[in-house]
């Protein structure tokens, strides 16, 4: 390779984390958390909970009995959408609502019609049953059937959400993080969702970046209804970044890093968390051959070149491959104290990304193949365009 084109790679690639670290707000510092306490508000507001279900037996009783256990000072409901779970889903819900102190209402999840998401379509039986009450709520929580709350966790969100006004308030569950496959996965994964949503820019009215993470969403139920519902996202593979960006058009937003929700939804394998990257990442790039060859390139450049500069050049590049590698390696170390993990796993990053870089083509693979989106026996990818 010519001189003048690898010392343009080196300060192409130094440039980047330069901007990365300086400029794209502050993502890789993991600032923006629950830790404050909002004030109470005058009137706690009404919250019902929806929590579609499929196949969740493993953790259902455990994430159930945390809802049902919340120390919410308000009217607060709770329904789980059962969607054609096979696995006695549902009973294992009702046995632990038994020792809970909320009652727990169960919706047997009707046929998915065409053009919807199973997980939205699931969200709307839910919520549509949330209103046939004489008091229908002022906040729906959305949450998973694999999160598991603090018993403060609604009030948290319903002080946050009334003190400043909010359309949406998120919390980025923790993952689990015990395997081998988890520990080399999972921090990466949240650094990389920070480094294309920056918190700070999600949370501030007049920026255009919107995001949320689904596993735990208060959501403005008035917002939602101008918003269009959850129907006005009904084919999106990403939907709680899509819902994300339809609220921020109602009103302000907030997602922030959290202790208080943790996910119980184990991933031994590499396998294991290879399809849950791959079954979403080509939507995020839009089922787009263009930006996927982009979005390759630019990942190359971000994340490979300082290794490779580093290893395999001598003199200026040298010197910029390193001094890139180490940024990278201090910027993924917040993220990695807040998994409890070794900082040696910050000069593992350039692999980790490699491996994401894999996904992601085999992500579009699978779409180019009929696969995509697969997930608990339905191929969902780009279901409006059948």
């Amino acid at each position: 390779m010519a001189a003048d084109v690898i010392d343009g790679l080196a300060i192409a690639a130094f440039a980047t984390w330069v901007y990365l670290m300086i400029a794209r707000g502050g993502f890789w510092l993991g600032a923006v958390n629950d830790g404050d306490q909002p004030a109470a508000p005058a009137r706690w507001p009404t919250v019902a909970a929806v929590i579609p279900a499929r196949d969740e037996a493993a953790c259902i009783g455990d994430s159930m009995r945390s809802i049902l256990a919340q120390h919410y000072p308000g009217s607060f409901s709770v329904i789980l959408v059962d969607d054609d779970s096979r696995d006695g889903t549902a009973e294992i819900a009702r046995h632990a609502a038994t020792s809970g102190d909320r009652p727990l209402t169960v919706v047997a999840s009707g046929s998915l019609p065409a053009g919807w998401t199973g997980k939205l379509w699931a969200l709307k039986q839910g919520i549509d049953a949330s209103r046939q009450v004489p008091d229908p709520p002022d906040y729906l929580l959305l949450t998973d059937a694999d999160i598991v709350h603090a018993p403060d966790t609604v009030a948290w969100l319903a002080a946050r959400a009334e003190q400043d006004k909010l359309a949406l308030v998120s919390l980025m569950a923790k993952l689990r993080c015990e395997s081998l496959a988890e520990r080399s996965h999972v921090p990466a994964f949240i650094f990389f969702f920070q480094m294309l949503y920056p918190f700070a820019w999600v949370n501030r009215a007049g920026a255009a970046t919107a995001a949320a993470a689904g596993g735990c969403m208060l959501v403005c139920a008035e917002a939602l209804r101008d918003a269009g519902g959850i129907e006005s996202i009904r084919d999106a593979l990403i939907d709680d970044c899509a819902l994300a960006a339809r609220l921020k058009a109602q009103g302000p937003i907030w997602l922030g890093l959290t202790e208080r929700a943790h996910s119980i939804r184990p991933y031994p394998h590499w396998a294991d968390l290879r399809r849950m990257v791959t079954r979403s990442a080509y939507a995020q790039l839009r089922y787009s051959p263009l930006l996927l060859a982009g979005t390759t390139a630019g990942m190359a450049l971000t994340f490979l070149a300082a290794p490779w500069l580093t290893l395999f050049t001598g003199g200026l590049p040298q010197l910029l491959g390193l001094a890139t590698w180490i940024m990278m390696a201090v910027a993924f170390q917040p993220t990695l104290r807040f998994y409890r993990l070794s900082p040696l796993w910050g000069a593992a990053l350039p692999a980790i990304a490699f491996l994401y870089m894999l996904y992601t083509v085999d992500s579009a693979i699978q779409y180019v193949n009929g696969r995509g989106g697969a997930w608990k026996g339905r191929t969902q990818a780009n279901v409006s365009a059948r």
